[in-house]
């Protein structure tokens, strides 16, 4: 991957960007894009949108959501813990033992998730129990609510501490590939188009979306504003080549194959056979998937708005989906923006994709 793109997805990932307060994280996006677009711009809830080419028809926008997984502290016992609700599609069976970031107003306050050592368990009553959410707590290594209080409140966002760590030459693993390796992707699209600038002949509209975990509501936002003519919303999809997954139940997708596309559902016929012939006319190697009701992805939202737009959901291969330790192909993602760009640079002046009944 080129340094200075490598370098930004490091960023990006590094970033804390807890859905319904992803500022940090728009700011890293906004300054990379910013290079490649004739316009920048936030909107009032923090949708970050790019634009290459304005006043050009048709306008193709390309996106992915910017907010990674989070909690909510929610209580604070007279010891000093610190109970929490999730913040998008959390699994509770993962929470115990992780270390936390709790992020406030003064600073980032590290913590831990409690876990009862294995020696003071009742085997038979807890073995195997995935708690509850009000069973589990943060300890940030008070003694008190007063010192808690101190450092913490009601209200404030917590993540996991997993950073960026690569795993071999190809594969990293960190927390929120879901999704910022979407809006990676977006950037990265801008960024080619821009250096190909005399060819595009669309607009071509690359956004960061906000709270998609928490209810596509970001993506509701720019497909509303922004009004494409035609939108692929870039977001991860479940590599299934690993141990206990079952290809007959969830298909056949590996890691480092490059790019899923999809049918059914959300999924424009027209923009998918499109995207298919682009890719084998530029010899990228894609993946096939289904999307049989709802695709899950920001795609669902912007669809249906003004009485329809065309779209198409992409999936970036991801092993571990929703846990601390995502894994993405650096290959795939270099794909998948190189099957975006060339997608934008393939489109023609005026041109409108329906179906034709």
């Amino acid at each position: 991957m080129r340094p200075a793109s490598h370098e930004f997805l490091q960023k990006l990932l590094n970033t804390p960007s807890p859905s319904s307060a992803e500022t940090r994280g728009q700011r890293v996006w906004l300054d990379y894009a910013k290079a490649f677009a004739d316009e920048v711009r936030t909107d009032a809830y923090g949708n970050g949108i790019a634009v290459l080419n304005p006043d050009a028809h048709p306008r193709l926008m390309v996106g992915g959501h910017a907010d990674e997984l989070a909690f909510l502290i929610n209580y604070i016992d007279d010891e000093g813990f610190a109970y929490f609700t999730p913040a998008g599609g959390q699994d509770p069976g993962l929470a115990r033992g992780q270390r936390v970031v709790v992020h406030t107003e003064k600073g980032p306050v590290a913590g831990v998730i409690g876990s009862l050592a294995i020696h003071l368990q009742d085997r038979g009553k807890d073995n195997g129990k995935i708690p509850e959410w009000h069973e589990l707590f943060i300890d940030i290594g008070v003694a008190s609510r007063k010192e808690a209080e101190a450092r913490i409140r009601v209200g404030d966002l917590v993540t996991y501490a997993a950073g960026y760590q690569q795993l071999s030459e190809d594969v990293f693993t960190a927390r929120g590939c879901d999704n910022r390796i979407g809006t990676f992707v977006a950037a990265e699209t801008l960024r080619l188009c821009f250096e190909q600038k005399r060819k595009l002949k669309a607009c071509l509209v690359a956004v960061s979306t906000i709270q998609e975990e928490n209810g596509l509501y970001g993506a509701s936002m720019v497909g509303q504003s922004v009004h494409p003519d035609v939108a692929l919303m870039v977001d991860v999809g479940h590599a299934t080549d690993i141990p206990l997954v079952s290809k007959k139940q969830w298909g056949d997708v590996k890691l480092g194959r490059g790019p899923i596309l999809s049918s059914g559902s959300v999924n424009h016929p027209v923009v998918v056979d499109r995207l298919a012939k682009v890719a084998g006319r530029q010899k990228i190697t894609i993946q096939r998937g289904i999307d049989a009701r709802r695709s899950g992805t920001d795609a669902d939202a912007v669809f249906v708005l003004h009485g329809g737009i065309p779209s198409a959901a992409i999936g970036v291969p991801n092993r571990y989906m929703h846990s601390p330790v995502e894994c993405i192909s650096l290959k795939d993602l270099e794909t998948t923006a190189q099957w975006m760009s060339s997608f934008a640079l393939d489109l023609k002046a005026g041109e409108t994709f329906k179906v034709q009944v």
